[in-house]
């Protein structure tokens, strides 16, 4: 049995990842964290563990939560976690890092977007980024994974395999994404209090949301080649759910068949990636680990369409797929 903490447990991600890690043969969760001081049960916090796990969430510093666990999924936010990953890694622990920290291939550009020092440079650039589909081998070999983004996710598994192949031109996409509130994080805000995003559509963080460098730099890692998008994210009155509308102008005669069948093909031995023929609806991805996607032609673009659970594959789910890599266990297990 692996044993595991999570720091930052109060969040909706870290929810998730505990209903998914409950149903693990090969997980024992022994410690969850939080910065409060009254050490409330887990059951106070997500009450759907009552009788389902028998823990209190302690604030407790990294030398009394390493010697209770192999493996670490650090919730905390950006600059928090690096605080500590250190700790944990010196410590022989591995850790699956949910925050931007570690994302980013240069100090220079995460301390641009993210406005902050970086805690722990010299680990930046060389840590394997954590999309599985993608990354595998160097996932499986990896003290330290970072998590990828929610709306990079739903970017990246959409285009790689298309600019790999040089099907589309890297220099005219455009991202077009909704996604759900819980996005946003459990910490109430006013934006996201219900009277004010029910029956409402918006958008939010144009041309400066800080997942645009991250889908910029690691769809030029993947399809090496400088690639630059124009991403507008926006926020819909739902709780969870992710989807993108991309449009990119084909390279040569490519055509909504063509880049089709590189999808399949590149996601036949990936068991969370589906390519379909109808449209993708959040509906169908809910509280799943699978990406659905599919290419129509419009004019002379194509336009991708792909869904995920923004809390699963955009977080929790696509955590667990890399802590089974890491530790030799099926890629599937717990998330099907």
């Amino acid at each position: 049995m692996i044993r595991v903490a999570i720091l930052g447990a109060t969040g909706y991600t870290a929810a998730e990842l505990i209903n998914i890690l409950l149903r693990h043969p090969e997980v024992e969760i022994r410690v969850l964290t939080t910065r409060r001081e009254e050490r409330p049960h887990v059951r106070e916090i997500h009450p759907r563990f009552t009788d389902r796990l028998d823990l209190r969430l302690e604030n407790l510093p990294a030398e009394e939560v390493a010697p209770q666990c192999d493996c670490v999924f650090s919730c905390l936010p950006h600059r928090a976690s690096a605080l500590v990953a250190a700790d944990y890694l010196r410590a022989g622990k591995r850790v699956v890092d949910f925050s931007a920290d570690y994302r980013l291939l240069d100090v220079a550009t995460f301390e641009k977007w993210y406005a902050v020092e970086h805690p722990d440079p010299a680990r930046v650039g060389h840590t394997p980024y954590g999309l599985p589909e993608l990354f595998a081998d160097e996932i499986r070999a990896a003290q330290l994974v970072a998590n990828p983004g929610c709306f990079p996710t739903l970017a990246i598994l959409s285009l790689a395999p298309l600019l790999q192949n040089g099907l589309i031109e890297a220099n005219d996409i455009i991202i077009d994404a909704k996604t759900g509130v819980s996005g946003a994080g459990r910490t109430p805000k006013p934006p996201f209090h219900f009277p004010e995003c029910n029956e409402s559509t918006m958008a939010y963080g144009v041309g400066q949301h800080r997942h645009t460098p991250e889908i910029d730099q690691l769809l030029g890692k993947a399809g090496g080649q400088k690639v630059s998008v124009v991403f507008t994210p926006h926020l819909t009155p739902m709780t969870r759910g992710m989807l993108a509308t991309i449009y990119v102008r084909p390279s040569g005669s490519t055509t909504a068949e063509t880049a089709m069948q590189t999808l399949r093909e590149f996601y036949a031995d990936k068991p969370f990636v589906r390519i379909v023929d109808h449209l993708p609806s959040t509906r169908y991805v809910s509280h799943t680990n699978f990406c659905d996607i599919t290419v129509r032609q419009s004019g002379n673009r194509l336009v991708l369409l792909a869904c995920i659970d923004n809390l699963i594959k955009g977080a929790s789910g696509a955590a667990v797929q890399n802590f089974n890599l890491m530790h030799g266990f099926e890629e599937t297990l717990a998330l099907l």
